[in-house]
């Protein structure tokens, strides 16, 4: 049943991506979803023993590891609440059903500071409400029926959605997170009435010679049209497929039998680099992620036992790391020398050459690439922080949409210190850096630096992806759009005057500082002549123009 749910998940990705009521073209909830969930089913995949036991054990922590974004953090812990209750079960039945439902929502719940109604959490919380209430009016009601008129209600609940989100309901869509589960559950279904077995026989026997991983280096931006269109391709050729984009522009992965043609169709988009072709029999199966040459050849010398890569540090079934896997992997790769030790060490995610820059020059140990259009797993996160050797590890996540990996990774880890920083942005995160004082405690540290990236506000600049209207911004598909802090504040047909419209919006009395970062689709000459013109626009404030590198953004602009 898991596993078809999954399946179900992965063929609607693209589609509950498009449910993202901001027409930028980063709409990620359904990969966050699909790559969190298939992090579970390789693990399920991977048991040797199937019990009810193990197999809760096994969605549990693959989840939890493998979580994306806020979407997938949420699911990660529905999916542990539901192992909380099957796992010291011998059999599912509808009695335990509804109590593992309730239970999830439970667990969900307490993993948000501030839950949002019109979102996955209600339409969970629906469905578990909705199975107490079959369970508690007929005690002997079939597991099937009880399964069938929960998910009939759980969509009802999703098609409400839009009435408790004013912004939902603007932009014509359901909740995307909520929409996931419900595809998740209806796959569920398929399976418990076997209209998939016939599709697993089939994938049990069909075993794809190669896998294939490269980046592929675009010669310009892929549109989403573009994207769909080479992902067919390759799903034609094979299974498995993923392109995701990155900073210089996707990366691909798939598992296939012409790993030639997979390679030759890259060439029409541009060049590759980092290519791994690697022969799939005989090999154990890796979870989906790009590996680095030396942690490429570490996996395949030593497989581990679990069917996993070495990994900065391994969770047991409730995602405990271990110390020793953790400490093992102090040490620089290659054999190297570990890194000298160190009271207070840094993580942060950042995405462009320029802005990795930044934060290595201002102090941080270990940046994991990634941001608003690749968000990073909780095991991503957990990996770097395993990579710095100091007793305080603090996380800046730099996205409001990986935050909650950031803390689900510091509720996992235990021989170190883990201190989150709530940063929202870059520029959050930069500012945070700045303001960090080695003579000052962690804790004091923590209370500034919390304090200081309030001050900051900030605007990203890029392109709207179709046509829409949010609150009084009528907008088209190819408009410049200034999203700031709390939603769209500019919508123009040019990048500099959207920006100049952004700022107005944004700068205050008490404003001193404009920082301009360039992202990689723009020159350092049209960023100086943007600096210029907000240097006239707005006399009483310092303009910083750097350059960024980022991908879908034409500029990252902040004003504290």
């Amino acid at each position: 049943m898991f596993l078809a749910g999954a399946r179900n998940l992965e063929s609607k990705k693209e589609w509950i991506n498009e449910l993202n009521v901001f027409p930028v073209p980063d709409g990620d909830t359904g990969t966050n979803m699909s790559l969190t969930i298939k992090s579970a089913a390789d693990e399920v995949k991977g048991l040797e023993s199937v019990t009810l036991e193990t197999v809760s054990k096994a969605i549990s922590s693959g989840s939890l590891r493998g979580a994306r974004g806020n979407s997938g953090v949420i699911l990660s812990q529905l999916f542990r609440g539901c192992s909380k209750v099957w796992r010291n079960e011998e059999e599912i039945t509808p009695k335990n059903t509804a109590a593992a439902f309730q239970k999830a929502v439970e667990t969900a719940y307490k993993a948000v500071m501030k839950p949002k109604e019109g979102t996955i959490l209600t339409v969970a919380r629906g469905g578990a409400t909705k199975a107490c209430e079959l369970v508690e009016e007929n005690p002997d009601i079939e597991i099937s029926d009880l399964l069938s008129q929960t998910i009939r209600y759980m969509d009802e609940v999703l098609n409400q959605t839009p009435e408790m989100l004013p912004v939902l309901k603007e932009a014509g869509v359901v909740d995307s997170g909520g929409q996931g589960l419900v595809q998740i559950l209806k796959g569920c279904l398929n399976g418990f009435f076997g209209i998939e077995e016939e599709e697993e026989e089939k994938e049990e026997v069909r075993k794809f010679n190669y896998r294939v991983e490269y980046i592929l280096n675009c010669a310009k931006h892929i549109s989403k049209e573009e994207r769909l269109k080479f992902v067919g391709f390759l799903e034609s050729i094979g299974a498995d497929v993923a392109a995701e984009r990155c900073d210089q522009g996707l990366k691909v992965y798939l598992n296939t039998d012409d790993p030639g043609a997979a390679l030759t169709k890259a060439t029409e988009y541009g060049t590759m680099s980092r290519i791994h072709v690697i022969n799939n029999i005989d090999r154990p199966v890796y979870p989906l992620h790009l590996f680095d040459e030396k942690e490429l050849e570490e996996a395949l010398k030593n497989p581990e036992e679990d069917s996993e890569p070495e990994t900065a540090s391994q969770p047991d079934e409730e995602g405990n790391s271990s110390e020793a896997a953790a400490a093992g992997l102090a040490a620089a790769p290659g054999g190297a020398a570990p890194a000298p030790h160190k009271d207070v060490g840094f993580v942060a995610v950042s995405i462009g050459e320029g802005l990795g820059g930044i934060f290595r020059d201002l102090g941080v140990d270990c940046l994991i690439e990634g941001g608003q259009t690749m968000n990073p797993s909780t095991e991503d996160v957990m990996n770097a922080v395993a990579k710095v050797n100091a007793d305080t590890v603090f996380i800046l996540p730099n996205n409001k949409n990986i935050i909650l990996a950031a803390q689900q990774a510091q509720n996992l880890i235990h021989d170190k210190k883990i201190i989150v920083i709530p940063t929202k942005t870059i520029p959050q995160g930069i500012t945070a850096m700045i303001d960090y004082m080695p003579d000052k405690t962690p804790a004091e540290n923590e209370t500034a630096m919390r304090e200081e990236i309030l001050a900051v506000k900030t605007v990203e600049l890029t392109y709207a992806v179709r046509d829409t209207r949010i609150g009084d911004n009528v907008i088209h598909s190819g408009d410049i759009m200034g999203v700031g802090d709390h939603g769209i504040i500019a919508v123009g047909k040019e990048v500099d005057d959207t920006a100049v419209a952004s700022l107005k919006k944004m700068v205050d009395s008490d404003s001193e500082l404009i920082s301009v970062y360039y992202g990689k689709e723009m020159s350092e000459e049209k960023a100086q002549a943007l600096g210029e013109k907000l240097g006239e626009a707005f006399p009483d404030c310092d303009v910083e123009v750097n350059a960024g590198g980022q991908p879908i953004y034409y500029y990252i602009i902040s004003v504290e």
